[in-house]
């Protein structure tokens, strides 16, 4: 590989000029732009055939079993295995770490995130934990049947979760993932809202492993390009995207899964088409303070929370949209060249052909 194109094997979209949307970034364009998240990944490459791994998602810093935070999961299509979904639905709350990881690894999932669970100081009476644990299959280049993610796995991903810079491509759940017939991988990206809306913070991590006909900022990529589901190149759209949607405005419940419903607007506006086959999930949670939920609420206390008024979500619409759109571009970006199991092969994205298509449609100089 020359020098040009090393260069081009790093770098997001927006380093190369594409700029997805209107409104701007948080400082790192990732979900940890929201003031306590950490992300953790753990990477499993291994042989020729093992090429998985794991992605952990901490809300916050603290016990999140006895300090819950508001939640919604919106199912784009529910082909798909996505732990925890019920209890998230009936009390609109998340207690555990979201574990990202391959489809036949979510029984690990579980068993990690309850372990975690029940080791934590001031856990020592718990008896029930909702681990959520989202997957897509990594199967074309993982040898998924070997179930080789572990417990101590999950477990890695989650105590090396850390705030700033996220890793993105072939990492963690996003180590075998393929996107539009391309390389996937992990994606992130973040809106700030001025001042004006609220200066609040919405941050999004894709795990992207699906099909369609690609495009970017509104350019059909994929055609250009000749490869799209249903041509030569791919036959089929099924895979799956789990998107996990954060914001530290006071949102609850019912308008976060209002904000989860406009990431499959997101997903659409890179040409995923929510296949048969496909599981996409998103899982929105807000990290504001002050509408925690404690686990230790005496009896008959009413809760005192802050919402926005239905009035003041459209921005919170708009930033999930944009970010989800340029997360999944992200995974693209950032993933690279791929070799695995029976020898198959993924390609990254081509990104100085996709430029060269970006200057042609004049979304880029």
């Amino acid at each position: 590989m020359g020098m040009i194109n090393q260069s081009m094997a790093q770098g997001r979209a927006r380093d190369f000029g594409i700029r997805i949307g209107i409104l701007p970034t948080g400082s790192q364009n990732a979900i940890t732009d929201v003031a306590g998240i950490k992300v953790g990944h753990h990477t499993k490459i291994e042989g020729t055939n093992i090429r998985t791994g794991v992605t952990a998602i901490l809300p916050h810093e603290g016990n999140l079993f006895q300090e819950k935070v508001p939640a919604a999961v919106f199912v784009g299509n529910g082909f798909g295995k996505l732990a925890g979904v019920t209890q998230i639905e009936e009390l609109g709350n998340l207690e555990s770490p979201i574990i990202l990881t391959n489809t036949l690894s979510v029984a690990a999932g579980i068993t990690g995130i309850v372990s975690y669970t029940l080791s934590q100081p001031g856990n020592e009476n718990v008896q029930s934990v909702n681990a959520v644990v989202g997957e897509t299959n990594d199967g074309y280049l993982n040898d998924i049947r070997g179930r080789h993610i572990t417990e101590a796995d999950i477990l890695a991903a989650i105590h090396t979760a850390s705030s700033g810079p996220i890793a993105e491509g072939n990492v963690g759940a996003g180590t075998g993932t393929v996107c539009f017939g391309f390389k996937g991988g992990i994606g992130t990206a973040s809106r700030q809202l001025p001042a004006s809306l609220g200066g609040y913070t919405v941050g999004v991590l894709v795990q992207s492993n699906f099909g369609g006909v690609l495009q970017i900022d509104g350019v059909p990529v994929g055609v250009e390009l000749g490869q799209y589901s249903f041509s030569e190149h791919i036959t089929s759209a099924d895979g799956s995207c789990m998107i996990i949607v954060a914001t530290d405005a006071p949102v609850l419940e019912r308008n976060l899964k209002r904000m989860a419903q406009r990431a499959m607007m997101g997903l659409a506006k890179t040409g995923g088409i929510a296949s048969n086959g496909s599981g996409d999930y998103v899982i929105a949670f807000s990290t504001f303070g002050k509408n925690r939920i404690s686990h230790q609420n005496p009896p008959l206390k009413a809760l005192h929370h802050e919402e926005l008024a239905n009035e003041d979500m459209s921005a919170l619409f708009l930033a999930v949209i944009e970010a989800t759109e340029e997360a999944i571009i992200n995974s693209l970006f950032a993933a690279q060249d791929m070799e695995g199991k029976d020898g198959r092969k993924i390609y990254a994205l081509p990104k100085e052909k996709v430029l060269e298509i970006m200057r042609k449609y004049g979304r880029i100089e």
